[in-house]
């Protein structure tokens, strides 16, 4: 019998379970578009459930217009998203509140990093970031910079991208939840050391100390529980 979409296998689907994935050798799975792949490393409830992934479109795909209940996150990876509202190069993050809709696309094929139905509310505001055109920040930690890319007063997300130097250590909060996408570089710390395309995600107070070896940037995002 073929497996429908609703027979999804929960995937990591504890938050509060400590993981770490090598997305590097995760096969892709096919999408119901059938021109768009992804990898799962969250799920939970199906294809209608929360998720958090990799996804690629091939050149010309494309997904029919649907809307985003809980909303949707994008950070692009590599080559350029669009949809009916513009045209998002590799950089680009952005934030579609719950209830909005679009008919994305790629002419010439990108990779995303997307988190589905996890920023419920219809208050909050749409966000488009160009983050290549973003001054890193001090952190007031050493070695360590940023680029904010939501934290707003009365929810629980801190999302930014972080660039670390060689042997800077990661900032980890005592509470919540932190997930890391390492972009470049790499992190050392407990179990050994990570590479670029590896994702983590662990209760913030058990979550471990970790240095940039060598120069790192990744994306992070800590949830107040």
């Amino acid at each position: 019998m073929q497996k429908t979409i609703d027979d999804l296998a929960d995937v990591n689907a504890d938050p509060h379970e400590a993981v770490r994935v090598d997305t590097g050798v995760m096969a892709w799975e096919p999408s119901p578009s059938g021109t768009v792949w992804r990898k799962p490393l969250y799920r939970f409830g199906g294809e209608f459930g929360p998720v958090t992934s990799l996804v690629r479109y091939a050149p010309g795909g494309a997904f029919r217009p649907h809307s985003h209940p809980e909303g949707e996150e994008i950070l692009v990876l590599d080559g350029v998203f669009a949809d009916e509202h513009g045209e998002y190069p590799a950089g680009t993050w952005f934030l579609s509140p719950d209830g909005s809709s679009h008919a994305p696309r790629s002419e010439p094929g990108c990779d995303l990093f997307v988190r589905l139905r996890q920023y419920p509310g219809r208050e909050r505001a749409a966000r488009c970031l160009d983050t290549d055109r973003m001054d890193w920040a001090e952190t007031g930690v050493p070695g360590v910079q940023e680029k904010v890319l939501y934290r707003e007063s009365g929810y629980p997300e801190d999302v930014c991208l972080m660039q670390l130097a060689n042997g800077a250590s990661l900032p980890v909060p005592g509470h919540g939840i932190i997930e890391i996408l390492v972009l470049e570089g790499e992190l050392r710390g407990p179990g050994g050391v990570v590479a670029a395309g590896t994702w983590m995600r662990a209760p913030a107070a058990g979550a471990g100390s970790w240095q940039a070896a060598g120069d790192c940037r990744l994306y992070r995002r800590i949830t107040q529980s």
